[in-house]
């Protein structure tokens, strides 16, 4: 992995075009180097990240537009425009659009680890059986559905 690059990644876009599907949700790479990856996110309603855990990364969104639901260390949450979530490394999260509306939002980990790779492999798998099983692969482990 290389040192992050300065420069400007022009709004809407990715860095070097790159776009992911990852389970319905639109991510875009605006920012990557070994100390941390940032990525634009698009969630449309009932989209959702199920509860995972970061062994080494911290992670944060900034809410751009909407509101997101939590679940962040076992604590319901909610998070609208403006706010910024915090989620230290090995503390439980699961992201939820249950808004009616999409959201946006700006995601960042630090360190990068393997995320960007990770999201290269589960671009456009439609299978949530399988994306988890390639995630166990980067550090981030899915949480068993509650009873």
């Amino acid at each position: 992995m290389t040192a992050l690059t300065a420069g400007i990644t022009p709004a809407g876009e990715g860095i070097d075009g790159v776009v992911w599907n990852i389970l319905g949700q639109t991510y875009k790479p605006v920012a990557h180097g070994e100390s941390c990856f940032a990525f634009d996110t698009l969630f449309p309603d009932g989209t959702f990240v199920p509860p995972h855990i970061h062994a080494s990364q911290d992670e944060f969104i900034r809410v751009l537009e909407g509101r997101f639901d939590l679940v962040l260390d076992g604590q319901p949450l909610t998070a609208t425009a403006g706010d910024l979530i915090r989620m230290p490394a090995g503390i439980m999260h699961g992201i939820f659009n249950k808004s009616g509306a999409p959201v946006r939002a700006l995601f960042w980990v630090t360190p990068a680890k393997g995320l960007y790779t990770l999201f290269t492999r589960i671009h456009n798998v439609a299978d949530p059986g399988e994306v988890v099983r390639i995630a166990s692969e980067y550090e981030v482990e899915f949480l068993p559905p509650p009873e």
